[in-house]
């Protein structure tokens, strides 16, 4: 089992890409998970065979951080993100900063706070995007906090070598997660066509291969660049998006 005895941290761990790794970790012999979702829902139905520690909370609230202590961990995904789109000239400022403070400022603070927990020689993977990648008309929010993200983290690897704690990026294109629904123009095909196939419309047009990835499996290109197998590998960014931004 690759995570057999870790303890493991996860932000935005209530749905999608989080749950999906949390569940993976658990599956492959973690000893603690501590998992952060500001959706108190999300814990509902959560049924892990280790120790869990649940924190609800906003990634971007300095004042949650400030009082939260996660122990001793091994293990961190900085996962927590909201989407969004508008065209720069359109776009409203309170919208910038809610995408911004969400996927900037609250992964900052997840960072920290990972970095100040993580044992020497531990993983920690942030969740950026193909969109911190290329650029998109009315993706300038969610692109820039995506690309700030990825240059935080190749800082946070450098920063962290000395302790041979490894830091790296994973940027998806589509996948099928919740986030999604936060998009008007995916919203409103999925009203009208369902959401299985507003998703095999997306992906057809934007990516070569002709559809998305799974919350699942880009949990397991997490849990690669977790695992011992990626034991030199730091300071990099995964682009796993079939062909998106070639």
């Amino acid at each position: 089992m690759r995570f057999a005895g870790k303890t493991a941290f996860i932000t935005g761990a209530g749905s999608g890409i989080g749950r999906a790794t949390a569940e993976l970790i658990a599956r492959e012999g973690a000893s603690r998970l501590v998992l952060l979702d500001r959706n108190a829902d999300a814990w509902r139905e959560l049924r892990f065979a280790c120790p869990v520690d649940i924190f609800t909370g906003d990634v971007a609230d300095a004042d949650f951080w400030a009082s939260t202590d996660l122990g001793e961990i091994d293990l961190a995904v900085i996962n927590a993100g909201v989407a969004g789109a508008g065209l720069i000239a359109e776009l409203h400022f309170a919208d910038w900063r809610r995408i911004l403070s969400v996927n900037l400022d609250g992964a900052f603070l997840s960072l920290q706070a990972a970095l100040r927990a993580v044992r020497e020689g531990g993983s920690i993977v942030t969740v950026a995007s193909a969109a911190g990648l290329k650029p998109e008309p009315g993706v300038a929010a969610y692109g820039a906090s995506k690309a700030g993200l990825i240059q935080l983290t190749k800082v946070a690897a450098k920063e962290a070598a000395s302790r041979r704690v490894r830091v790296n990026a994973i940027a998806p294109g589509g996948v099928e997660t919740p986030v999604w629904d936060a998009v008007p123009m995916f919203a409103d095909r999925a009203r009208e066509i369902g959401r299985e196939g507003a998703f095999k419309e997306l992906a057809a047009m934007a990516t070569p291969l002709g559809r998305y990835a799974t919350a699942a499996e880009i949990a397991e290109q997490v849990a690669f660049l977790l695992s011992d197998a990626a034991a030199i590998i730091t300071g990099s960014v995964l682009v796993s998006d079939g062909g998106y931004t070639l």
